[in-house]
């Protein structure tokens, strides 16, 4: 029976695949495993075969391994079967190979038995390397040997699994029929070493830091709560790494980092996820300047490192991180783009809200301050218009709890983002290190958050107390690990760069 029945869950290729065919399907591959069982071929007892070659080190070294012995493993996606002889087509890790399987060399029985195997099945060939008489390079099996039997068929060959939310539902027959979703993680993988590498060359220490935690702090987000019963506590799910990240800065660590999973109760959307992954790092000694260095390296080597260049296509923009990003202050950006110059009646929250409003900015449920007038209408109006790498700096004291005060704008904090594609790619700041100035922040977020704002950030005592045996000048950085993959890999959705995304459970 022909296997155009695609995976449990998903909508058939054709009307006439029905639940009853797929059925039929799963008990004639059951039905073929019971067979070997009760020949004692059972492929579950087997628990080694040992690899000599991958397919694609076969290809590129052909000249070298032609004739040669090889033992190669991996899933069978076809087959062609032609009397005596048969034609195989296998996947491994690093890609695909034809195997040639003839029964004079295998044997009848053993011919017999591959025969009657299924696309899905995992194999091991051992043979020799040739080329056919096409030209195609193929490995020659002399054994086959079923390793393991899939007792569910594969989705339709030439559609492959195309429902997007059951690739994310079911990855491990996304990685199966679709390599360009293994390549995302693969390269997913190569930014988070080089990221590692990067900073460890340049003096920094990896560190890990509690997921747990009696107060939900260092961003504005609202948590995931939990209870812990032997203490009879609430406990929160961490939203940031900061606040004990710089703990560690204060105890003389001056260059940490930690790569992290953080978990926000918050909406999902194509950049957004419950959970995700973030790259923290703070350094004694430097600043704002020092941050946007590190990111922008970061970011432009990986990106050479990995891709082999500085363009990359992504969200329908073709982007060139060739070091050397723009860097422009908040209010000059405003300025830039809507015409709009708040530096002119900087502190006036009057003046500054007429002047949003001026642009069209609604400040509808946003403090009248000058400061959250500026970040809305950077935040309505500029913000989707950055598409090449520019770093945005100065933020408001407002929006900014936890960033020092710039010694030349008391309204302004040393703190940037970084934006590629209207999307942020990373946060960071000149670390605020004044207890004083620190606790009054504190009880400003404690007062919004009394009054029922469940993001604002919880007053946090024993990091107060920290401070006050003395930070040094400190400079601070965060970004997402997977909004960098999903730029990396040209990807417009963040669940296609998290093997398994949050999803809502399917109806019983």
């Amino acid at each position: 029976m022909e296997e155009t029945i695609v995976a449990q869950g998903a909508q058939t290729n054709t009307e006439a695949n029905t639940e009853a065919e797929l059925s039929e399907l799963l008990k004639i591959r059951r039905d073929k495993l019971a067979a070997l069982q009760n020949a004692g071929k059972n492929p579950f007892e087997i628990v080694r075969f040992d690899r000599t070659a991958l397919s694609e080190d076969i290809k590129s070294n052909f000249d070298a391994l032609e004739g040669q012995k090889v033992a190669i493993a991996g899933r069978m996606m076809s087959k062609r079967v032609m009397g005596k002889a048969s034609f195989a087509g296998l996947r491994d890790v690093k890609g695909d190979i034809q195997v040639y399987v003839r029964r004079d060399d295998i044997g009848e029985e053993p011919y017999a038995d591959f025969k009657t195997y299924d696309i899905g099945d995992i194999l091991g060939i051992e043979g020799f390397v040739f080329r056919t008489k096409t030209g195609e390079i193929s490995v020659h099996a002399e054994r086959v040997t079923l390793l393991s039997k899939s007792l569910r068929p594969l989705p339709e060959k030439f559609h492959g699994l195309t429902d997007k939310e059951l690739r994310y539902r079911q990855r491990y027959v996304d990685l199966i029929m679709n390599p360009e979703s293994k390549r995302n993680f693969e390269i997913r993988s190569k930014f988070v070493s080089y990221v590692r590498r990067y900073l460890e060359e340049r003096g920094f220490i990896e560190v890990e830091t509690p997921v747990l935690n009696t107060i939900a702090g260092g961003a504005n987000a609202r948590p995931f709560i939990t209870h812990h019963n032997t203490l009879d506590i609430d406990m929160y799910m961490r939203i940031a790494t900061e606040l004990h990240l710089k703990r560690l800065i204060v105890g003389g660590m001056d260059r940490v980092f930690e790569v992290g999973r953080i978990f926000r109760n918050e909406g999902m959307d194509t950049r957004h996820n419950p959970e995700f992954t973030t790259c923290e790092l703070y350094q004694a000694y430097t600043n704002l300047e020092g941050m946007m260095d590190v990111l922008e390296g970061i970011i432009s080597g990986a990106a050479k490192e990995i891709l082999g260049t500085y363009k990359v296509n992504w969200l329908g923009h073709e982007i060139d991180l060739t070091p050397g990003w723009k860097r422009i202050t908040m209010a000059d950006a405003v300025k830039e783009h809507t015409g709009a110059d708040f530096m002119a009646v900087e502190g006036d929250a009057d003046a500054g809200v007429k002047l949003a409003k001026s642009v069209g900015v609604d400040m509808d449920g946003v403090a009248h301050t000058w400061g959250n007038a500026l970040y809305e209408t950077f935040d309505q109006k500029v913000e989707e218009k950055l598409i090449q790498p520019t770093f945005i700096t100065m933020y408001p004291v407002e929006v900014s709890p936890l960033a020092k005060r710039s010694p030349k704008d008391p309204h302004l904090t040393e703190r940037y983002e970084a934006f590629v594609c209207s999307c942020e790619m990373g946060n960071a700041f000149s670390e605020l290190n004044d207890p004083i100035d620190q606790y009054e922040r504190f009880k400003a977020q404690a007062a919004k958050r009394a009054k029922g704002d469940e993001e604002a950030d919880m007053m946090d005592e024993d990091f107060v107390l920290a401070l006050e045996y003395g930070m040094p000048p400190t400079g601070g950085l965060g970004f997402g690990i997977d909004r960098c993959a999903m730029m990396l890999c040209g990807s417009d959705s963040i669940r296609d760069v998290i093997l398994f995304p949050t999803m809502k459970p399917l109806d019983n």
